[in-house]
């Protein structure tokens, strides 16, 4: 018997069957007794047909798409995975996953892993290595993809590199494969939102600096030059820094431009400011800097004992 359709249903060979159902079949009608008589309705009996329903078989892809982590800053890496699963009931093949990177983000190609998990045991697998465009990361597994029963894992790195944090750190999967009659099939899309934090690449920078008896009057430390605990330096946003034990300190996130600090001598009784023998301007208790977002600036300050320093 061949196939035919009655509504929605496709109905087939026995031998093809996995649902049966019965179709039942009445038909309407009118008619006159007499040319002059009214016209009377009426119905056949109902013919019931036994008939066997035929489920076609079909493939339907589906993908996830995770990360290692929610944020990350430029320099960090983040490893992505993708479960791509068949949920049909027939196998799918030559299955294509496309993935599309955020802006910013590097593709590392000798962190690709790959791995086809049946009954919770995963086996890697040696696929051919993906292509790139761009952002576009394509990977290639011939199949068959069974359905129910196997889990295809693809896992991967990427840097994120300065330009990320002009993204939006979200990136799109897809997986398409070609089912058992030659039809193309698409999957869902996937995405994963990654949080991109500005570290070091934000609007403000880092001052860093120290203070130290300037033996010779060049304005930089030398060996057997100490470092000063316990300066004082005032900031022109008003902070008040206090060197530690080796004279060091530093003050993050401090707004982009012209930043100035001043040594404050009555912190350091028996010191004064060293004279500067080879830059005028070092001769004062005030230094600026011009700070540029992200960047990191100096600022050292030299003093001498109060009672003269032999050379």
């Amino acid at each position: 018997m061949g196939l035919f359709v009655i509504g929605d249903l496709v109905i087939g060979d026995l031998a093809q069957a996995q649902t049966s159902t019965t179709i039942t079949n009445t038909a309407n009608g009118s008619f006159r007794p007499t040319a002059n008589d009214p016209i009377v309705p009426t119905s056949s009996n109902p013919t019931q047909v036994p008939a066997q329903l035929l489920i076609l078989p079909s493939s339907a892809l589906e993908i996830i798409k995770g990360g290692d982590r929610s944020d990350a800053e430029p320099g960090d890496t983040v490893i992505y995975r993708l479960l791509i699963r068949n949920t049909g009931n027939a196998p799918a093949n030559n299955i294509i996953v496309t993935d599309t990177l955020p802006i910013g983000l590097k593709f590392l190609p000798n962190t690709v892993r790959a791995g086809l998990q049946r009954g919770g045991v995963l086996t890697p697998l040696a696929l051919a290595p993906p292509t790139t465009n761009g952002r576009v990361i394509t990977f290639n597994y011939p199949g068959p993809l069974v359905p129910q029963t196997e889990t295809l894992t693809l896992v991967y790195g990427a840097l994120l590199l300065p330009d990320a944090i002009r993204g939006n750190g979200r990136n799109l999967a897809v997986v398409e494969g070609i089912g058992p009659s030659g039809e193309r099939i698409v999957s869902n899309t996937a995405s994963h939102k990654l949080q991109i934090r500005p570290g070091i690449l934000s609007d403000c920078g880092t001052i860093i600096g120290r203070v130290f008896v300037d033996k010779n009057f060049d304005g930089e430390q030398q060996p057997g030059e100490p470092g000063v605990p316990n300066a004082v330096i005032f900031m022109d946003d008003g902070n008040r820094i206090t060197t530690d034990e080796n004279g060091l300190y530093s003050v993050s996130s401090v707004i982009a431009g012209s930043r100035t600090g001043v040594i404050d001598l009555t912190s350091l009784p028996g010191y004064t400011l060293a004279p500067n023998l080879y830059r005028i301007e070092a001769n004062s208790v005030s230094r600026m800097v011009n700070l540029s977002p992200g960047d990191m600036a100096r600022m050292n300050f030299a003093v001498t004992p109060t009672f003269g320093e032999k050379k």
